[in-house]
């Protein structure tokens, strides 16, 4: 099961997510970062919440694109700024993510949901080569 953690919680409060999955007979959990809200239409990501998740004995995907994401900063629909995508990513894998989660697109102009923080496919190729290479050098 994979269970994003609220942008409302703290990394500390998902062991009671992961205590009620448990109680329930199922220990396949991963657990999915995506940020915090600080104040009106911004997110923040705290690198530190991938450890403190991973210390509750599950694997911690990073959602990249939904962590650029700025809730309702556009009025009628969440803006976002897919420009740090790469940078989050990279920082995620050194902190010690187990995965990566990212939404791509060939237009994401024209995507309908999430354009602003969607990322160009274009993109991704090159991106993954260096989150590797990062992986091999924290994990190594």
């Amino acid at each position: 099961m994979n269970v994003k953690k609220g942008q409302f919680l703290s990394p500390a409060e998902m062991e009671n997510v992961v205590e009620k999955i448990r109680a329930c007979d199922n220990e396949k959990i991963i657990l999915t970062e995506r940020g915090t809200f600080f104040g009106y239409n911004q997110l923040v990501n705290d690198m530190t919440a991938i450890e403190t998740m991973k210390k509750l004995g599950c694997p911690v995907v990073f959602d990249v694109t939904h962590s650029t994401q700025q809730p309702g900063g556009l009025g009628s629909a969440s803006g976002g700024r897919r420009e740090m995508a790469p940078i989050l990513a990279k920082a995620a894998v050194a902190a010690g993510a187990n995965g990566l989660f990212i939404e791509v697109h060939t237009e994401p102009e024209k995507a309908k949901s999430d354009a602003a923080s969607i990322m160009p496919i274009g993109w991704l190729e090159d991106l993954l080569r260096v989150c590797k290479e990062i992986f091999g050098i924290v994990r190594g």
